[in-house]
């Protein structure tokens, strides 16, 4: 028998969890997305499109619908995890080959750093909020900013902080990301209903807060005549892109998962309606603020800098850091860092890998991102993770359609074994794949990305509006197909196994 520990593709963060050690429960699944849920981004994301034109009730379908819709390949993705307790790239190992796994892994990891330096920063200006209110001195001007970097000392500081408290709750491993996420969800939940609560009633009440006035004294005037569908499908690509990365890495969490029915309930119940919960928090505060200060103030940061009270502003500001670093941990940390350590495993930890996606978090300079956060976030990651939407597919097409469920774990950590495909170690189906579900919505995503200064056909651009569902549904064919017509020179569909 193959033995996996002497394996170059061995660590022990990669290899899989034995069942005596998964103790993550229905209710550990369900905080650990309300921890993820609950986050700025969720929170602005709704009330964008209230500014696009569309009600509040049209609003809270879009993000109720996208999220019960990328439930789906979470819940199919997640099964791998649980069954045979192994992360996201070594799962990859199955489809794509030992070594090219690493292709898929590493296109996720990226867009987690981004998301990652994103996060940091949002987390960072909490506490130079938190900080200039406390100790009652002046938010920095331009005229205080570093050269180069263009941020002050004292928010270059906050954000090292934030930066230093994300590292530090991964150097202390797994299970204290469980801890932190288990103590996080209520707390974050009872905090987004007391700022419901305030809304409501220092802007009048529900009826007055979400009437069809208030509501067009938020939107603003808007450049054309209000289309529903034209606005609807591509927010509802966004809000399934929202999470699409995480439909791929999810088994990362569920290998700790102690039964299928426990992660399926765990999600079910924790990532549509804490997502719903808080577009609709978000929804009706950002309307309260026009009748309570007379402006809209769409950003929470900015809103709680408005409060009177010092004690309810720290509090407040308390409860976003904690939000942010519950999303952050879970969302932006754990997949990069397994990722990085798929690479190489015999030197690249779980823990060293978290420390890479902190030093690329800090590189790609986010609060230059975060200025232009609607063009860098809601087009460049929320499309890039849509157009990831085929590495989903192979995934799902893979496991359930031509494996049958069915892994061998030793071969996954064998370099020459039935995953290495000859041994080259590259699936080039599983390649090709992916590059055909990708490569139709490339000009839809450059024409969004460079605000129409690059065109191409408009029935080409318009395939962007369903890029995830357009990636997904095109790898997936592609793949059964070339598996089908081409099958590797060691078969790969297996018999039904008895296992759970």
């Amino acid at each position: 028998m193959f033995d996996i520990t002497r394996s170059d593709l061995y660590n022990e963060d990669l290899a899989p969890v034995p069942q005596s050690e998964r103790s993550w429960g229905m209710w550990s699944i369900t905080a650990l997305w309300v921890g993820m849920a609950v986050s700025v981004l969720t929170y602005t994301f709704s009330a964008g499109m209230i500014s696009q034109g569309m009600s509040w009730q049209q609003a809270m379908l879009v993000v109720l619908l996208g999220n019960l819709i990328v439930l789906i390949p979470m819940i199919l993705n997640s099964h791998a995890g649980t069954r045979y307790g192994i992360p996201f790239p070594v799962i990859l190992r199955a489809s794509f080959g030992t070594v090219g796994a690493n292709i898929p892994a590493i296109m996720r990891a990226l867009v987690a750093c981004g998301w990652f330096g994103i996060q940091t920063w949002i987390g960072g200006t909490a506490i130079y909020t938190l900080s200039s209110v406390l100790m009652g001195f002046q938010p920095a001007g331009p005229e205080d900013f570093i050269p180069i970097l263009g941020l002050s000392p004292g928010q270059l500081f906050s954000f090292l902080i934030f930066w230093a408290i994300n590292i530090g709750v991964i150097l202390a491993g797994i299970q204290s990301i469980k801890l932190l996420e288990t103590l996080a969800a209520p707390f974050l939940i009872v905090l987004g209903l007391g700022l419901l609560w305030w809304a409501v009633q220092e802007g009048g009440g529900f009826a007055k807060v979400l009437s069809d006035d208030t509501i067009e004294l938020v939107r603003g005037e808007m450049p054309g005549e209000f289309s529903f569908w034209r606005a609807f499908w591509p927010n509802l690509t966004a809000m399934v892109g929202f999470w699409a990365t995480l439909s791929l890495n999810i088994p990362d969490f569920t290998r700790y998962a102690t039964s299928q029915r426990d992660q399926m309930l765990g999600q079910l119940i924790g990532l549509p309606f804490t997502m719903t919960l808080y577009a609709f928090i978000g929804i009706t505060v950002t309307s309260a603020t026009v009748l309570i200060y007379g402006e809209v103030i769409w950003d929470p940061v900015i809103l709680i800098g408005r409060f009177e009270s010092p004690l309810i502003i720290a509090f407040a500001l308390f409860g976003l850091t904690i939000a942010t670093l519950s999303t952050n941990i879970a969302a932006n940390v754990v997949s990069p860092a397994n990722d990085f350590s798929n690479l190489w495993p015999r030197v690249i930890s779980f823990r060293r890998g978290g420390l890479i996606t902190g030093v690329i978090g800090i590189l790609i300079f986010p609060w230059r991102l975060y200025t232009d956060l609607s063009n860098y976030v809601f087009t460049w990651l929320i499309g890039y993770g849509a157009l990831l939407g085929s590495i989903g597919g192979i995934m799902i097409a893979d496991y359930f359609i031509v494996r049958r469920m069915h892994l061998d774990t030793d071969e996954l950590f064998n370099p020459n074994g039935i995953y290495s495909y000859g041994g080259s170690g590259i699936n080039w189906r599983a390649v090709t794949a992916m590059i055909l579900g990708i490569l139709p919505n490339v000009p839809g995503f450059l024409a969004q990305a460079s605000h129409g200064s690059i065109s191409f056909f408009p029935a080409l651009e318009s395939l962007y509006t369903y890029s995830w569902f357009v990636s997904l549904a095109l790898s997936m064919l592609f793949y059964v197909i070339f598996t089908k017509a081409i099958p590797p020179s060691v078969p790969v569909v297996f018999p039904v196994s008895d296992e759970e």
